[in-house]
């Protein structure tokens, strides 16, 4: 179980600092290798159960506007902040999480995608096995350019 709670806290704060991956003692690759396949389901399960509550927050700032709540302020184009969450998270897979997992290990294994964040990874898994292979491959060569020095 403490295993988890770590892993869901490197999940967030890998999500605050992805940009500065690079610098950091363990590189992406290792630090996903060292996860047992159960570790890794876990971390997935636990980006799925954020992406989840991102929308739900944002759907509640929705019904805040439609009130008309004197605290709410403008949010940015709705269904573009959705489309984005929805990379992060394959519809086709559905609860077989272990299929991301194992789909994460096989880009890891490309040594052009060592230094790939964590998230920008599972976000090219995620769209590669919703069908949309022209996109991940586009996020995987964009990926790999910006993180390859």
């Amino acid at each position: 179980m403490n295993k988890i709670i770590i892993t869901t806290i490197y999940f967030l704060v890998s999500l605050l600092h992805a940009e500065n991956f690079g610098q950091r003692d363990l590189m992406p690759v290792e630090f996903w290798g060292n996860l047992s396949v159960e570790e890794k389901v876990a971390f997935v399960n636990g980006v799925y159960s954020a992406t989840s509550i991102l929308k739900k927050h944002h759907e509640h700032e929705v019904y805040r506007q439609h009130k008309h709540d004197p605290n709410w302020s403008q949010p940015y184009y709705i269904e573009r902040y959705y489309d984005i969450i929805d990379e992060y998270h394959s519809e086709t897979v559905g609860y077989d999480l272990r299929v991301i997992a194992l789909h994460m290990d096989a880009l890891y294994a490309n040594y052009d995608n060592r230094k790939i964040p964590i998230m920008e990874a599972l976000r090219i898994v995620s769209l590669s096995q919703d069908g949309n292979r022209s996109r991940a491959d586009l996020k995987l060569l964009q990926a790999q350019r910006k993180y390859m020095h």
